[in-house]
């Protein structure tokens, strides 16, 4: 499923592929999608709603809203052989942009090899290990987006749904966005499916689509309505007269924010979950929750330097390019991450409408 639109009209819908592999289900234009980390950037947008309304600052202190964040450990030393440690007294507190940017020294297990070795020889989670490295220092994915959910149910004692529901996905009419799909809407879901020996093997639908209200994934949309979403960015805050965010927010989340810290790629643990990611020259910063594109020489079709990206598990991906005033949703449901038929449709389809748009 794809979608391009400038910052008023859909410039392009189109379905093809199948919804479920094994029925040779037509995908349909109104397909849901489990969209996983791309919940990351939705998440983000809350927080910054919350810091113009001076509730939050971008350098609190996570432990001033959840206590366990409070004179956190970082490793000292890493024995690789056993998975044994040393941790020492981090020197900075984790700030809200620390967790932002992905620099706050929580990584997932199944892209980072030391994050995942922690937590099967201790049985915690990466939010109950130590740092891996001292806040703002270094950039790895992570789950540090669903800390910052628990943040904005601290401040406003609502759920982190009902929020998002309330502050960004009404305004934005997004009717089809959420993290329990209701009955009516369960045969519009699109099946998981996995690659084995090459080809795609469907996994069963469950009866009902529910996941685990957090902020760093758990969403069920469709192209169309995360489209809307974008819109309201390339509307600098704004949509259909209604307006979420202020520029200068919009502007802060969209550009680099990690300093010389790079994006680097990570390496997978699990390859069945996910290949390693994130490739591709000149695509190293990051804002509050967007990968920012630096450079584009390798293909100018490809968007262009300031563009500004994130992706979900299930192969579900945009990109903003203000430059050429455009996004784009392209949504897939295959495992691994950064599959590779997956990503060649991917980085194909952008090449084609950064050639038409010439």
């Amino acid at each position: 499923m794809a979608v391009v639109a400038n910052k008023d009209h859909i410039i392009y819908q189109g379905a093809f592929g199948l919804m479920d592999v094994g029925k040779q289900k037509p995908m349909t234009k109104d397909a849901i999608f489990r969209i996983a980390s791309m919940t990351k950037p939705i998440t983000s947008v809350a927080a910054m709603m919350l810091v113009e309304q001076g509730k939050l600052s971008l350098d609190d202190p996570v432990s001033r809203y959840l206590p366990s964040f409070k004179d956190r450990e970082v490793i000292a030393a890493f024995n690789a052989a056993d998975a044994s440690y040393t941790a020492k007294k981090a020197n900075k507190d984790v700030l809200i942009r620390h967790l932002l940017t992905n620099t706050s020294g929580l990584a997932y297990g199944f892209s980072n090899d030391m994050s995942n070795r922690l937590q099967q020889k201790t049985g915690k989670t990466a939010e109950e290990l130590p740092l891996l490295y001292e806040p703002g220092t270094r950039w790895t994915y992570s789950g540090s987006t669903k800390v910052v959910g628990q943040v904005i149910e601290k401040i406003t004692g609502a759920g982190l749904d009902r929020f998002l529901d309330e502050r960004i996905f009404k305004p934005l009419e997004l009717q089809d966005t959420s993290y329990v799909v209701p009955t009516g809407k369960v045969a519009r879901v699109v099946t998981t499916h996995r690659r084995e020996n090459g080809k795609l093997v469907e996994t069963l639908n469950p009866e009902t689509i529910q996941s685990p209200v957090a902020g760093d994934g758990g969403l069920n949309s469709t192209a169309a309505d995360y489209i809307k979403f974008l819109q309201m960015f390339l509307n600098e805050g704004t949509w259909r007269g209604t307006t979420l965010l202020r520029k200068t927010s919009i502007q802060a989340m969209t550009r680099n924010q990690i300093g010389d810290v790079l994006v680097q790629t990570q390496t997978t643990t699990d390859p069945a979950r996910s290949q390693d990611f994130p490739i591709g020259a000149g695509r190293d910063k990051f804002g509050f929750g967007f990968q920012i594109t630096t450079s584009n020489k390798e293909n100018p079709n490809l968007r262009s330097p300031g563009s500004y990206t994130w992706a979900g598990i299930y192969n579900t991906h945009f990109w903003v390019d203000p430059k050429r005033q455009i996004a784009a949703v392209i949504m897939m449901q295959v495992l691994p991450f950064y599959d590779d038929g997956c990503m060649k449709l991917y980085q194909d389809v952008e090449a084609a409408i950064g050639k038409n748009l010439k």
